[in-house]
């Protein structure tokens, strides 16, 4: 699992290369609430904005998550112990005030770009 990135993926350097197209900058591998041991890939401190690419294997993508073909025990739990702690991180950065965006590593990079920008865009207005 070491040669596996945890920043700086093809998906996530394509989001951030639009948004960072669209005009806003943005902390990478950042953590939004500094007592939870949680990064976000793209974070809006001041609009309170947390962006997450998730990767389908790595988080039970229910279009394109395979079953791993060794330890499919193992992998099965880590998948759903990922997604428990994205409800959870989801959950805690909400209660404290953070929009939470959430995109499959699949999705169009340029069409996510655009809701981060919105939502950013609105929360500063607001």
């Amino acid at each position: 699992m070491q040669s596996n990135k945890s920043r700086d993926t093809k998906p996530e350097m394509a989001l951030r290369r639009a948004v960072h197209a669209m005009g806003l900058r943005y902390r990478v591998s950042a953590r939004p609430l500094p007592q939870l041991r949680r990064t976000a890939d793209l974070v809006f401190g001041k609009a309170k904005v947390a962006v997450f690419v998730d990767g389908c294997f790595w988080h039970g993508c229910p279009e394109h998550h395979t079953k791993a073909a060794t330890n499919a025990g193992y992998w099965s739990d880590k998948v759903v112990r990922n997604r428990e702690r994205d409800a959870d991180t989801n959950e805690r950065l909400a209660e404290a005030g953070w929009a939470v965006l959430r995109f499959w590593e699949h999705e169009d990079p340029v069409k996510a770009a655009a809701v981060v920008a919105e939502k950013v865009r609105e929360r500063r207005r607001g």
